[in-house]
This record gives C-alpha cells, structure tokens and sequence, in this order.
C-alpha cells in the first residue's frame, strides 16, 4: 500500500520542482506510512485480545482443595462398594435360608467325635433337635455349652459343615482315681470333677480308691484335695502306686495310704511332704518290722528320726515297748546315715 502511494505521488510531481521540495514531500510520505503502519499493529493487537489463545494457563489448585476432591471420590468408591457388597449379602441370605441344599434331614448329617466313655445317646439327645431346621439357624454355642455340662466332657467343639452337616468334636476328662463317697463308687478326675460310671460297662480302670472327699464339697476343694492325691501318686512313680490301693486325703497334713503287698495290708502315715522318700524307708523295712511284730498293721512315718509302728489302737503292752525299741533302732539308724553322707 506505501509503494503504491509513492508510485502515484510521483506521477503527480512536477518535472519543475526543486529538489528540496521532492526530499521534503518523501519524508512526509514515510512518516505518513509509518503512522498507517502503527496503527495498524495496534489493530491488530486490539483484535488479538478478544481471540483464544492455543497455550493454556496452568491454574494451580490448593492442597485442601486437592485432599478433599480425593477424599470425596474415595468416598463415593467406598459407597458403591458397600452398595453392592449389601446387595450380594441379601441375595446369598435369601439363598440359604430357603434352599433345601442347607437342611440336616436326619442323623446320619450329624457326625460325633470323640466319644469313648461319655454316653453317646446323651450327646445326641442334646445335638438331635437340629434335625429339620437350616443348617444356618443352628445355635452352635448352645449346644456345646449343654455338651460341656455332661460331667464326662471336659470341652467339645460344634462346626458346621457345608452344605448339610454338623460335625461335634468332643475331648472327654481323664480318671485319675477311684473316689468313695457315701456307699457308691465314682470315677474322679485330677480336676475333682466326679464323673461317674464309664458309658460302656465292658470299660475297666484300675485306680487307687480315695477317702476323704464329699459330694456336697465345692469343686474348689475337692481341686484342692486332688492337687495332694496328684502330688502323691506323681512322686511314688508307676511301680510304687501299683502297691498303693487306696488313699486317705480327709487330713491334708497326714495323707495316708493303704499298701497290699504278699506279707499283707499296711496302712502309711506319710505327712504332707517329703512322699517317696518316706515310702523307700516303709519298703526297706516293712520285712524286719514283721519278723519283729506279731500283725503289723500301720506304719507312721511322719516324724523326723522316729518310726512308730502299730500306732493306730496297739492293745499289749509288749506290743509297745517293740515300738518303742523299734523307734530307738531306727533312730540310730537314720543318724548313722546322715554320717555317712
């Protein structure tokens, strides 16, 4: 657009003008040029403003704005999730509760475990009632709580077992001893549980008979007695016990037992402590104190240096000064073996 102006200007000059005249009528030309040109820019850059730009402007964004859009979708994940999570569960409620899949039809669904001396007619007395319902509506810790007041039962675990069974595993107490009380004879264990006969009468035990222990005693006491009947058969060891056939326990500080052996029965004082080594010096002189004694018939060996035989009712007096001599011997005998050592 300049040249072309230039270009008809000149056409128009004078061959007659000056050259002063041609220099000046330029420079106004160029400075008229140079003003079209500017404003043109300033067109241009006007028009630019209202045009989009193709850089995008970064906006940053807070820290709090950012944790809480993250928690917001976190939060909504969370919220399907246990939608669908509440959806699957009613469906699969809905299924075993009326699926004839889950039902105990009969007996042979139940399957006991463990049983030996417990009567199994009274273990299924209590688990039988689940026969026609859902193997889901099943009370599980009632039943082993009603197993477990059977006195032969020390634990018992009740399972279910997809689709249709129930699985009781039952962990029966252990005899230790014989216990009399009153006119009848029970089975007791190392708790002081009494657990009465064994279910199967072909079952034997053989067990030393315990005196001593009531019925109507709390089992914390009859626990108490049968800590010291433990103690004692612990200590005198297999071979001692099978010679022990009962045992006293009515006077904790003098346990008292009765010895069968082929020269007859002796009953032993033997305190509170110190058992087996009492026992010993029953066995190493039991057959000098019957060349001695007409009957011996007990044994007390409570005392520190002093053995006293017969001290249970002894009638003659000849029976006495024995006893006493026997006491003296055995005195000397004791300190003769505290020297040696």
């Amino acid at each position: 657009m300049t040249r072309e102006r230039i270009v008809l200007t000149g056409q128009d000059e004078s061959p007659h003008s000056t050259a002063a005249q041609r220099v000046v009528r330029a420079r106004s030309l160029k400075l008229e040029s140079h003003r079209e040109d500017h404003l043109e820019n300033d067109s241009e850059k006007q028009d630019a403003r209202f045009l989009r730009t193709d850089k995008r402007i970064p906006v940053r964004r807070g820290p709090l704005a950012t944790k809480a859009g993250g928690r917001l979708k976190a939060a909504c994940k969370l919220l399907v999730l246990a939608g669908i999570l509440t959806s699957l569960a009613a469906l699969a409620y809905g299924y075993g509760k009326q699926s004839p899949r889950f039902l105990i039809n009969s007996s042979d669904h139940i399957v006991i475990a463990g049983v030996r001396n417990a009567s199994r007619d009274e273990v299924m007395h209590i688990v039988g009632d689940v026969i026609g319902r859902n193997l889901f509506f099943v009370s599980l810790d009632d039943r082993r709580a009603q197993l477990e007041r059977i006195p032969w039962i020390e634990s018992a675990r009740v399972m279910r077992l997809l689709p249709d069974r129930i699985v009781v595993d039952i962990t029966e107490r252990m005899p230790v001893a014989f216990v009399q009380i009153g006119n009848r004879i029970n089975l007791i264990d190392a708790g002081g549980v009494l657990l009465g006969p064994p279910a199967s009468r072909e079952t034997r035990f053989s067990f030393p008979v315990i005196h001593g222990i009531t019925e109507t005693e709390p089992l914390s006491t009859r626990a108490a007695l049968m800590k010291v009947y433990n103690r004692l058969i612990r200590e005198l060891g297999p071979a001692n016990t099978r010679q022990v056939s009962e045992a006293d326990l009515s006077d904790p500080e003098d346990v008292k037992a009765v010895v069968d052996d082929a020269g007859g029965t002796v009953l032993i004082h033997l305190g509170a402590s110190d058992f087996l080594e009492r026992y010993n010096l029953y066995a190493a002189h039991i057959g000098e104190w019957r060349r001695q004694f007409q009957k011996v018939q007990s044994v007390d060996l409570r005392y520190e240096g002093q053995i006293v035989v017969n001290p249970d009712g002894v009638e003659k007096s000849e029976d006495r000064e024995s006893v006493r001599k026997s006491d003296r011997g055995h005195r000397q005998a004791r300190r003769s073996r505290k020297r040696r050592k």
